[in-house]
């Protein structure tokens, strides 16, 4: 059985402004407490209560990177990586939020990785 992703942080130093950006950007939905109440499987808690950025890496399926990078930039954001594909592999994009996380984005169709 492989291990799965059960819990994770996105650190920066204003958790009103992590907030806002992240649901503004995925429609992620998010209590005054850090608890997501969408966006992810199961809720986790201090999702974004963390003021010290660690650079470890998410990637979140969107159905087009290139719309979603835009956004990001629209939202306060810095694109590090336009939408690329790698033949055979991924459609991928990365970006910082405004807190200076990492975070990477891959296309998603139907559920499903689009391979190029």
């Amino acid at each position: 059985m492989s291990a799965p992703i059960v819990f994770f942080d996105i650190a920066g130093p204003d958790f009103a402004a992590q907030r806002d950006f992240y649901s503004a950007i995925f429609g992620w939905e998010i209590g005054e407490d850090g608890r997501f109440t969408t966006g992810v499987v199961a809720p986790t808690v201090d999702a974004l209560l963390r003021t010290d950025p660690a650079d470890k890496m998410i990637y979140v399926g969107v159905e087009d990177v290139a719309a979603t990078l835009k956004l990001v930039e629209e939202k306060g954001g810095t694109v590090d990586l336009e939408r690329r594909e790698v033949p055979g592999m991924i459609v991928l994009g990365l970006f910082r939020d405004p807190a200076g996380n990492h975070m990477g984005l891959v296309e998603m169709k139907d559920g499903e990785q689009v391979i190029p």
